[in-house]
């Protein structure tokens, strides 16, 4: 059985070297991250985020820190501009083409699936589907649903089979193919 829990900000940095490795080739990221430095700049925006999600939301990581997975309620507070204006510098001028990106709404009550990643040499153990069972089942704790964005069609498989749906299929202009899900409330795994 694969051991998680939930992350502290003691946590952000291991996990945010995990995410910029996991996700290296990522459709989405390799489209809105500059390439200059690319790796340093996908691991520090995940360190941004990962700490807003700490914060405000829920992280989940495997106990030997191979795997992470952030949850943002539909509630939580904008990055405090200190945040902001880093990921608007670490996005320099892709940060244009990002903000005219138009992706279909999800349920506004649904918490965002915000980012799940696993080391490379670990894919295919189980670790996602540890973590991301564990905060599924703390959603329903909650009574909530819960909705992502993918741009990797083999993520779309592994969501399925914790009951996401497709609600929405976006081919990004000169960018990745979007897909759009969300999960009701209490599916089984």
């Amino acid at each position: 059985m694969i051991a998680v829990r939930e992350a502290t900000a003691a946590d952000v940095p291991a996990a945010a070297e995990v995410l910029s490795r996991a996700f290296d080739e990522y459709p989405w990221t390799r489209w809105t991250v500059p390439a200059d430095r690319y790796r340093a700049r996908l691991e520090e925006l995940q360190a941004i985020y990962l700490a807003h999600a700490v914060e405000c939301g829920l992280v989940i990581v495997e106990k030997e820190s191979r795997g992470v997975a952030a949850f943002v309620p539909p509630e939580a507070p904008g990055l405090t501009s200190e945040r902001q204006n880093r990921v608007i510098e670490l996005l320099g001028d892709r940060l244009e083409v990002l903000a005219a990106t138009h992706l279909p709404s999800r349920p506004h009550a649904a918490w965002d699936l915000a980012t799940i990643g696993v080391e490379p040499d670990s894919w295919g153990s189980g670790i996602a589907s540890a973590i991301l069972a564990e905060g599924l089942r703390r959603m329903d704790t909650i009574g909530s649903l819960v909705s992502l964005e993918t741009s990797d069609p083999r993520n779309v498989t592994l969501y399925a089979r914790f009951g996401f749906s497709t609600i929405a299929e976006t081919q990004v202009p000169n960018g990745p193919k979007v897909s759009t899900m969300v999960r009701t409330l209490s599916t089984e795994a």
